[in-house]
């Protein structure tokens, strides 16, 4: 050990406390994992310092709740579960019950989470464990924000297991820190994208974390049990690292849930601060490599169409906002088949009890990545009520046909602008030119707002034919704005004056053109008159 004692400190997330929780009652509390199955009625949500941290917190209690026996077996008890709040303190007691040994995050022969097959190289290879925490590792080579590889500054053991779950579900494919020639062979060093790496995964969020839970837990008769609590022990052969091995099968949803996405090992040192152990130094390489069945497991992934054709799941966009798909996570509830998937599941839940708002959310999460370096994390939630699913659909879609349709004319507004201002251009100033005039970028910032009320007030009951007027209008209103506030860089003279009509003209054409969407049809019957 560093400080010389040949000691390890003792870490355990079924006695420390390993994540913060928001309680019904709007408090945060910090909780180890069986005091939060405990009271897992009585929590709202659990509290990740990013989405993506969250999101692999809830990947991790799936797992325990699978690993348990604590699951229903098909879609009608998984209906009694949901509207009958099953319990699932067993989990607690489950918890409680596993050996020590299996649960300590430094462990010298099984560290929790970890691969100890890297422990004779971590003193010479390891980095700072900054490595570890995905937005501030950079590609893996350069610390995003500019942090010295070597610095040593500790990690909370209970931030360092966050961080490591977080790693071993959405990390980014890249080139490991590591030497593969001197350690454990040429593939360490190759990482391949997390299970959730590159697409958006959609979660259920209910009135309490325990809904929650049990809203994302699907029904399966085939449950091995396997919980990947250590890259070196238990029922499944690890690969190596001599050359690249073919995904394995996931062995049921614990595995799924659970599986080491990468070989990571951590240097324990006592905690500072009141902590009970922190990390100085980190490794991370290649992990695990899975066969995933789309059917079995992507239930919650939205099917869309790349420009080629290619049918794959939604994935995080850095041109197009995440709530601008809203109408394709809503188009995959209201389908009619008998999938058995995520959504076919919630447009079969009965109307809710409650009659104070919608009893779900949908939370879709992705990481936006240029490569192999991470930029941020896109996010938005959606409001759900089963029987609103429908209508909820229709207003996705209206409202996105004419945030796009509004967002179009300004794009033509800018380019008759354009034509006036630069009469003789060369073709290769022209695309910046036209950005002097385009609105398009407030359009759509501004949209978002309003997007979103339009669905939780259609969740919430209201008829989406009195809704639709006052968003077209709030829409059009700051587009309005917003394009004239573009053509004020005009010059104050004839020229000037000549291109903010044709702006402003071609814009309020575009909006009465007989192609505009339906919801603008008062516009096209002034128009007409």
């Amino acid at each position: 050990m560093p400080n010389g004692t040949g000691t390890h400190p003792r870490w355990d997330p079924r006695e420390h406390r390993c994540l913060r929780a928001l309680t019904t009652d709007g408090q945060v509390v910090g909780l180890n994992l069986v005091e939060l199955f405990a009271q897992v009625e009585d929590l709202k949500d659990v509290d990740g310092s990013t989405p993506g941290e969250k999101t692999a917190l809830v990947e991790f209690l799936l797992a325990l709740c699978y690993a348990s026996g604590t699951y229903p077996s098909s879609p009608q008890e998984w209906q009694r579960w949901v509207a009958e709040a099953h319990p699932l303190r067993w989990v607690a007691s489950w918890l409680a019950d596993q050996d020590g040994e299996d649960w300590d995050l430094f462990h010298p022969s099984r560290p929790l989470g970890q691969n100890a097959l890297l422990a004779e190289f971590l003193d010479q290879y390891g980095t700072g464990p900054a490595q570890l925490v995905i937005e501030r590792a950079g590609d893996y080579n350069q610390f995003a924000d500019h942090h010295h590889l070597d610095h040593e500054d500790p990690l909370p053991a209970a931030e360092a297991f966050r961080a490591m779950l977080t790693q071993h579900v959405f990390g980014l494919s890249g080139r490991a820190r590591i030497s593969g020639k001197a350690t454990l062979g040429a593939t360490i060093t190759n990482l391949a994208t997390g299970r959730l790496g590159s697409r958006i995964r959609v979660l259920v969020l209910g009135r309490t974390l325990g809904d929650s839970l049990r809203l994302n837990l699907a029904p399966t008769t085939d449950e091995p049990r396997v919980l990947n609590l250590t890259w070196t022990q238990g029922p499944i052969a690890r690969r190596g690292f001599q050359q690249k091995p073919p995904p394995r099968p996931v062995h049921g949803f614990a595995d799924l849930h659970s599986y080491l996405g990468r070989s990571v090992l951590m240097r324990p040192v006592p905690g500072l601060d009141g902590d009970e152990a922190a990390v100085d130094r980190v490794l991370v390489g290649a992990g695990e490599l899975l066969a995933l069945d789309p059917e079995l497991h992507l239930q919650d992934a939205v099917m869309s169409v790349t420009r080629t054709g290619e049918r794959k799941p939604l994935w995080p966009s850095p041109t197009r906002d995440l709530w601008r798909e809203a109408h394709a996570l809503y188009a995959a509830v209201v389908k009619e088949d008998d999938s058995g998937d995520l959504y076919s599941r919630l447009a079969k839940l009965p109307k809710a009890r409650e009659s104070d708002g919608h009893p779900f959310d949908l939370l879709a999460v992705g990481l936006l990545s240029n490569k192999t370096t991470p930029i941020g994390w896109v996010t938005s939630v959606f409001p759900f009520a089963p029987e609103r699913a429908t209508a909820l659909s229709q207003a996705s879609r209206r409202g996105s046909d004419v945030a796009e349709y509004v967002a179009r004319c300004l794009d033509r507004a800018a380019y008759a602008a354009w034509e006036v201002v630069y009469p003789n251009p060369k073709p290769s100033d022209k695309k910046d030119q036209i950005a002097r005039f385009d609105a398009r970028g407030e359009q759509w910032k501004a949209t978002e707002d309003p997007f979103h009320t339009l669905l939780l007030d259609v969740a919430e009951g209201e008829m989406l034919t009195d809704c639709m007027p006052e968003y077209v209008s709030e829409l059009i209103g700051s587009a309005r704005h917003f394009l004239s506030r573009r053509l004020d860089a005009l010059p104050k003279n004839r020229q000037g004056l000549r291109a903010r009509i044709a702006a402003t003209r071609r814009f309020e054409a575009e909006l009465a053109a007989s192609r505009a969407p339906d919801d603008l049809a008062d516009l096209k019957e002034e128009a007409g008159a």
